[in-house]
C-alpha cells in the first residue's frame, strides 16, 4: 500500500464541504468498518447514503439501502469506498457519471487505484486514497 500524505487543511474542507456521502459497501452489521463510519458520519451531521446490493431496499440507520449508485436519485457530494482496490475503477466510472457535481472520491483503509485516482483527478474530483474519513474526523475535530 502507498502511503499516500494529504495536508490537514485539505481534509478539512472535504469533511466540511460533502455533506451528502454514499458510503459503498455499507454492512448492516454493527462491528463492521463501513457501518461504523456510516452512524459515525451521521451522527456529525452529514446525510449518509448506504449502497450495498445484498441489502437493497432495507433500512439500517434509519435510510433504506441503494443497490448501486444509479439507483441514488439525489445529488452526492462524496463516494466513501468500502471495497477492494479492484472494484475501485467501475465505481469510480459509475459515481462520475451519475453525480456530475461530485466533489471527492474517498477510498478506504487499504483501498487505492492509481488509473481511477487520476480519471477522477481529470474530471475536477478530489481524491483521497487508503484513509478513512471516521479516522480524520477525529483527529481534525475530536482531539484524537
Amino acid at each position: 500500500m502507498t502511503d499516500f500524505h494529504y495536508g490537514d487543511q485539505l481534509l478539512r474542507d472535504v469533511l466540511l464541504q460533502c455533506r451528502v456521502i454514499a458510503v459503498v459497501g455499507f454492512s448492516a452489521k454493527p462491528e463492521r468498518p463501513s457501518h461504523r463510519v456510516a452512524s459515525y458520519l451521521q451522527e456529525r451531521g452529514h446525510d449518509v447514503v448506504l449502497i450495498n446490493p445484498g441489502l437493497a431496499g432495507q433500512v439500517h440507520l434509519g435510510s433504506v439501502v441503494y443497490g448501486s449508485l444509479a439507483d441514488v436519485t439525489r445529488s452526492v457530494d462524496m463516494i466513501d469506498i468500502f471495497r477492494r482496490s479492484d472494484a475501485v475503477p467501475q465505481i469510480v466510472d459509475a459515481a462520475l457519471s451519475c453525480f456530475p457535481k461530485l466533489n471527492t472520491i474517498w477510498m478506504q483503509l487499504g483501498v487505492e487505484h492509481a488509473q481511477a485516482a487520476q480519471k477522477a483527478s481529470a474530471w475536477g474530483v478530489t481524491v483521497v486514497q487508503n484513509r478513512c474519513p471516521k479516522i480524520e474526523y477525529a483527529r481534525l475535530y475530536d482531539g484524537l
